[in-house]
């Protein structure tokens, strides 16, 4: 037997850390280098590992490069910090997971260790690695690529120690739900000061008077808030307040919710100004069996005082949920191949492969479904009601998609924000488990939220003038959704983030002078962090922006060729649309009312009301009726909808959606590929509005000075 160098060790795979380790210990002790003491934890966070002298892969417009630093593994993180910070301004501020070097264990997708001698190894939680890693590779679900290389001189225990942490801690996310989401609120505390000057505000849509507010804006004087589900008792999926007609008592309201899935009753979630409402609501149940009144209930919401209502079978023409979740895998990894650099974006194969994912098709049908609707609530006043399954994907998309085509305000940072907390956040889209950040169940899984992004960046292309934020708003907001620090995209619906706020590290204590009083746990003031009295607080939002953005990257939200004095009537919509064929929602009420059915482009004439089948409506009942009334509106409507054209006059948007007109979103899914992201987008945006301002304030002061030259020539 050989014997053993004396330069040999042997490799024994670490346990798992119980709890956060002691900086004053021997292994730490050693890593009381800059970099260590710069790294700044939040409040139960807690370094696991770390290694030095280590390489990170960095692309520029010079080639392919390194930065020296330091690699660390925490119970929540992955971070890189470089040996010397870069001579730029808009990096000095420091902030949590602001960094493009960090990473959130939960965004962690694929975990790859390379050696020389041997071939690639893809890390879990359970794997065994057999040799030393030279190189390790991040694919991060944001479609990120990190390289790490680590030093050769005597340092291989530590890149072996670091590279166990990272795979065994990437899927340990049990912590996140409990410690991260409070933790941070510290840091919420500390910043809200700042916040409320920054003048990104939200309405949260989780008190009466928000929606009230959003109501009176719409100028929608038919309908009123209705505190019917206050306390969740009618459905736990719906928001705390609904939009209901305005004559339509609470009693009333009630004998609606059992007819329908998961209690989601037609409510209003956008009113026209021509007088048409977009309402949304659930398939009717399978066992309803609806007595006179219930079915009396059901019309007035269905039809709102309206003399036609159309029901918008949103499921008929779109992506069912496992259609888009295997869509956006096959992109996910289909981007991967681009980190070969002997793989180009352009390459026949690979166009071929992209073509095949089927994804840009699927964004192609959410624009046509889209415009369809906006030009159903623009041709004249009716109902029209966009109806899912369970009303809590699909109807969230195109429900905000119709609003964004339709009302301008909805275009603007604020209204924007304002949009997803109304119809996804609050309206109960499952984005636990939609996202699946936690990884808690594969099966549900399927980011419908992703596709709508990608549809407003493809109208942001079309129509670059007529919003406020630009390409880079929505990737913040793309990549908040792995960054599970916020409530926000955490939980399923708002029942779900209410009792979490309820419950959250908030301990009650009694004294006889002020009775039951909560205060925050002592756990969360650990690490040296300030005590500060406050009530009771919500749970950061993902919308709080300073907490992970510094002001260069935040002044790159607004697009500086939007020109927000084009809608200066304080935010509302009314006088934006002119129609002369509107007619009134309260004149309607003696007019015979019909109901169409709206499916795969098609005006449907519904004899009856409410032909039930199987709890559903059935479509064998939709017959089309030859009378020539309803001939002349179904041909009107099929030569309106077969334009495939772009219509702008800075409030309606008609989108192409045919040929090329739908592109791929590069700087998000090709992130990982150096060679495309180089001069794809101008990163000094901020700098080129302020030449153009001061080009312009040059521009003006020569013409008032050529006039007053020529005022001087006339005397």
């Amino acid at each position: 037997m050989l014997s053993m160098s004396k330069n040999s060790f042997k490799i024994k795979h670490p346990l798992p850390d119980t709890g956060p380790r002691n900086p004053k210990s021997p292994h730490m002790s050693r890593k009381r280098n800059g970099n260590f003491q710069s790294l700044q934890c939040i409040a139960g966070e807690y370094i696991q590992e770390v290694a030095d002298h280590v390489k990170k892969s960095s692309s520029s417009r010079d080639g392919e490069g390194h930065i020296p630093g330091t690699l660390y593994c925490t119970n929540l993180r992955v971070v890189f910090l470089p040996d010397s910070s870069p001579n730029n301004e808009n990096d000095s501020c420091c902030l949590f997971m602001c960094s493009d070097y960090e990473v959130a264990l939960p965004g962690i997708g694929k975990l790859v260790a390379v050696n020389s001698f041997t071939k690639a190894k893809v890390l879990t939680s359970t794997s065994t690695l057999k040799f030393i890693p030279e190189e390790l590779i991040i694919y991060c679900r944001d479609f990120r690529v990190l390289r790490f290389q680590f030093h050769e001189n005597g340092l291989e225990p530590q890149a072996f120690r670091v590279t166990m942490a990272i795979a065994q801690a990437q899927e340990n996310n049990t912590c996140y739900e409990y410690l991260a989401l409070k933790n941070l609120e510290n840091s919420c505390l500390a910043r809200q000061d700042i916040q409320l000057q920054e003048g990104f505000s939200v309405v949260l849509f989780e008190t009466l008077c928000d929606w009230e507010k959003e109501l009176k804006r719409l100028g929608a004087a038919g309908w009123r808030v209705s505190p019917v589900n206050e306390r969740f008792d009618m459905s736990t999926s719906l928001p705390k307040y609904l939009w209901v007609p305005n004559r339509f008592l609470d009693n009333e309201l009630k004998r609606a919710f059992v007819h329908f899935n998961e209690r989601r009753i037609p409510r209003l979630c956008w009113h026209h100004t021509n007088g048409s409402d977009l309402l949304r609501a659930a398939n009717f149940h399978t066992n309803s069996d609806p007595e006179k009144e219930d079915i009396r209930a059901i019309e007035i919401l269905l039809f709102a005082g309206h003399s036609q209502c159309v029901i918008v079978e949103a499921t008929a023409d779109l992506p069912s949920l496992p259609e888009i979740n295997q869509s956006y895998s096959k992109l996910w990894n289909l981007s991967l191949c681009l980190t070969d650099t002997s793989v180009a974006p352009s390459d026949e194969k690979w166009l071929s492969s992209l073509e095949n994912t089927r994804w840009l098709d699927h964004v192609r049908l959410c624009l046509k479904k889209a415009n369809e609707v906006t030009l159903l609530l623009t041709e004249r006043s009716r109902s029209v009601v966009l109806q899912e399954s369970d009303d809590r994907d699909l109807n969230c998309l195109m429900a905000s998609l119709v609003q964004i085509l339709s009302d301008p305000y909805n275009r603007t940072i604020h209204g924007f924000q304002n949009l997803i907390q109304k119809e996804w956040v609050a309206a109960g889209h499952p984005f636990l488990q939609r996202l699946n950040v936690l990884r808690k169940n594969d099966q549900d899984e399927s980011p419908v939220f992703f596709l709508f992004l990608d549809s407003i960046w493809q109208l942001l292309q079309q129509f670059p003038q007529s919003f406020e934020f630009t390409e880079a708003y929505l990737m913040a907001i793309y990549d908040s959704c792995f960054i599970p620090f916020s409530s926000s995209f955490l939980f399923n619906c708002q029942w779900e983030r209410s009792r979490k706020n309820q419950n959250r590290f908030l301990n009650q204590i009694y004294t006889p002078i002020n009775g039951w009083q909560e205060n925050l746990c002592s756990e969360i003031l650990q690490k040296g962090y300030p005590i500060k009295n406050v009530g009771h607080t919500n749970l950061s939002t993902v919308w709080n922006w300073l907490l992970r953005s510094n002001p260069w990257q935040i002044a790159q939200f607004r697009n500086p060729w939007y020109n927000e004095n084009k809608f200066s009537n304080g935010g509302t919509l009314n006088k934006n649309f002119l129609f002369k064929n509107g007619d009134k929602m309260e004149n309607s009420s003696s007019e015979k009312r019909t109901l169409y059915i709206f499916s795969k482009g098609c005006l449907s004439l519904q004899s009856h009301i409410f032909p039930w089948k199987n709890g559903i409506l059935s479509k064998k009942s939709f017959h089309r009726v030859q009378a020539l009334e309803t001939s002349r509106e179904e041909r009107s409507w099929m030569a309106k909808s077969n334009g495939s054209f772009i219509y702008h006059n800075d409030l309606l948007l008609h989108p192409s959606h045919t040929g090329t007109s739908i592109r791929l979103w590069k700087r998000c899914y090709l992130r990982g590929n150096p060679e495309v992201q180089v001069g794809l987008f101008a990163s000094n945006i901020v700098k080129l509005t302020e030449e153009l301002d001061l080009l312009q304030k040059r521009l003006a002061y020569l013409q008032a000075r050529g006039s007053y030259s020529v005022a001087l020539e006339n005397e």
